[in-house]
């Protein structure tokens, strides 16, 4: 448990980001925080570096940590977690958290497509998780993921429908941490239209990507179709100095 401290941590300042919970956008300093959420330093530190890399605040030497204003102006719905571009299973727009329609849920085997994504053998099987996600009443995404059976062996409908990773960090002490991601867009199917609210003139945005366990593991294939006025994309680069 103790190893998964910091994500909690790290998880609800970012919670009280959104909420605008820090208006002069300067966070307590890490003893305040170490109190206040009872943890060592060290977790402190490493929640804040967390959030440092993804570019949700800065620290400035002399003066303090402080909430990045670009990230607060230019926040989209996807809220990554880790370093890497990753999409978490907390997707949220001002604070707002969307909920889950489960389409289907079946075991099928793998693909050769899905072998290789998550190193799986001929003769293997993965779970399709088909969900609809919506924000209030607008839907905005249709995900369709693929999990390894060897993996999360009693998954079920009930926790399919709810948060996948959560259910991984609480029963096996595991995080997602990393993910590679492709990012596109394509003319929208006759199925994206009618989910989505789409016309038959309109695009679809596209994420598909790996995510990996802090392990290194892959857990889960995805690909995701968003309508496009939910896709963007944002990126906080470190320039090195030659």
């Amino acid at each position: 448990m103790s190893d998964t401290i910091y994500v909690t941590v790290q998880a609800d300042i970012k919670q009280k980001i959104y909420q605008g919970s820090y208006p002069d956008l300067k966070l307590p300093n890490e003893r305040d925080l170490a109190e206040q959420y009872q943890v060592s330093r060290s977790s402190i530190k490493r929640a804040l570096n967390v959030l440092v890399q993804q570019g949700i605040i800065f620290k400035k030497r002399g003066s303090g940590t402080f909430v990045n204003p670009l990230y607060l102006k230019n926040q989209a719905i996807f809220q990554q977690e880790g370093s890497n571009l990753g999409v978490s299973d907390f997707f949220r727009s001002h604070g707002q958290i969307p909920s889950i329609q489960l389409i289907d849920f079946r075991v099928l085997p793998a693909t050769p497509e899905q072998q290789q994504a998550l190193f799986l053998n001929e003769g293997d099987f993965v779970y399709e998780i088909k969900r609809l996600r919506s924000l209030g009443n607008v839907p905005f995404m249709i995900e369709n993921g693929y999990v390894p059976i060897s993996l999360l062996p009693g998954l079920n409908r009930e926790i399919v429908a709810k948060s996948i990773y959560e259910y991984v960090e609480q029963e096996k002490a595991r995080t997602v941490t990393k993910s590679f991601m492709t990012i596109m867009a394509e003319p929208s199917t006759k199925e994206d239209q009618q989910l989505l609210k789409l016309k038959v003139n309109e695009p679809v945005g596209i994420m598909e990507g790996i995510f990996f366990m802090d392990d290194g593991t892959p857990l889960e294939f995805s690909t995701m179709r968003l309508h496009y006025r939910y896709l963007r994309y944002n990126a906080f680069i470190s320039l090195d100095s030659e």
